[in-house]
């Protein structure tokens, strides 16, 4: 409590005290009210407005340009009158005022109110530094999960390069890709989507790549099977009443590294596309494969099938989510002419292919969507 006249110190004192409120520190002017504050920051600061020295203009404007008060409420004691006066108050930072004289059920009511807003205002502000905790931890594990550069670069060795553009909303979704080695010269590569966002999406999604992993020793080698399998297991993974939050959109496929033949299974996925390298003979468009297939952990029981794509040498295997495509979709029906087909089509024409593709993906999305998107980006090298 700040006020430079001992016998208004002295009485607000005393209307706390009677009103229950304890701990309560008094300063005569500015300059001591800034010192308490510095050694301890209070929950609510009352002060007088008309003070010598330093008045309480002042006083607001210092502990508002702080980081640690900037949000400290500060209810003001004024005899002002004037509309323009008591404006300056609250541009200077005040949260509320008091008229003198003072009046004790006006007084009291105001410093409760703004005491309870404190509380609650901390109660958030613990909340969501918890949520944002969690929020990383989870985003971290989708990270790590993900293939390392080492493991990707292990496809040269079969004459393919793969590179990823991966991007996790902010809020935290549900998409992950990874990599199943095969031998032969064949691997596995996958891409899903967990629908809805935040902690709980995200720990679906590790759950899924967790069982992909488990299964793919045994049904990797059949697209069909593995998604079949992944069904069945996701399905029952949850209760019948939460069963719904599991659902994935998804697409997994085996690509042979010699032959460049691509047999995948699609769980509502986005389509696959294949690019016709340079000097291929191809007429330079995006060919796109074919989707079916109910989501994953919708329906047990739920059968997918094949179906077959051929990279060309110097051509490229593109799979991307299913986000991503409707974002573009939307944009491109929304007259920006905007689409993936046409944005691959064009980087390819100008030679700079997946760099352009990304950059391309950050001009569009910018900040109109808060979804993941993946690009898988898959090259087989040029042959004779």
């Amino acid at each position: 409590m700040v006020d430079d006249t001992a016998y208004n110190r002295t009485l607000i004192g005393m209307l706390l005290a009677e009103a229950g409120f304890r701990n309560v520190a008094f300063a005569a002017g500015g300059a001591e009210a800034l010192a308490l504050i510095e050694a301890a920051i209070p929950d609510l600061l009352i002060l007088d407005i008309m003070m010598p020295g330093m008045d309480g203009f002042e006083v607001c404007r210092r502990l508002r340009a702080r980081p640690e008060t900037a949000d400290l409420p500060i209810l003001v004691q004024t005899a002002l009158s004037a509309v323009e006066e008591r404006n300056r108050a609250f541009a200077a930072g005040t949260t509320d005022l008091v008229t003198k004289p003072l009046e004790r059920t006006e007084l009291l009511a105001r410093v409760r109110i703004h005491l309870e807003d404190r509380v609650l205002i901390r109660r958030l502000q613990a909340y969501r530094a918890r949520v944002e905790a969690e929020l990383s931890l989870a985003r971290s594990m989708q990270e790590h999960l993900l293939p390392t550069p080492g493991q990707c670069a292990m496809l040269a060795a079969s004459g393919w390069r793969l590179r990823a553009h991966s991007v996790i909303s902010p809020h935290l979704g549900g998409d992950l890709w990874g990599l199943l080695p095969l031998g032969r010269h064949r691997f596995g590569v996958y891409l899903l989507n967990v629908g809805g966002s935040g902690v709980s999406a995200a720990l679906n999604a590790v759950r899924l790549h967790a069982l992909v992993q488990e299964l793919g020793p045994v049904h990797g080698d059949d697209a069909a099977a593995l998604l079949t399998a992944l069904n069945d297991r996701a399905a029952s993974l949850l209760a019948d009443g939460a069963r719904a939050t599991i659902r994935a959109t998804m697409t997994y496929g085996v690509v042979e590294a010699e032959t460049g033949r691509f047999t995948y299974a699609s769980a509502d996925g986005a389509p696959p596309m294949v690019l016709n390298g340079a000097g291929t003979g191809g007429d330079g468009r995006p060919e796109s494969g074919r989707i079916g297939g109910l989501p994953i952990g919708l329906a047990p029981g739920t059968r997918y099938r094949c179906e077959t794509m051929t990279v060309p040498h110097g051509g490229v295997l593109a799979l991307y989510s299913v986000a991503m495509l409707e974002a573009l979709a939307a944009q491109e029906a929304g007259g920006t002419g905007i689409g993936l087909g046409w944005m691959i089509a064009r980087a390819e024409e100008e030679e700079e292919g997946f760099d352009a593709v990304v950059r391309s993906l950050g001009s569009a999305f910018g900040e109109v969507s808060g979804d993941d998107h993946t690009l898988l980006w898959i090259e087989r090298e040029a042959g004779a």
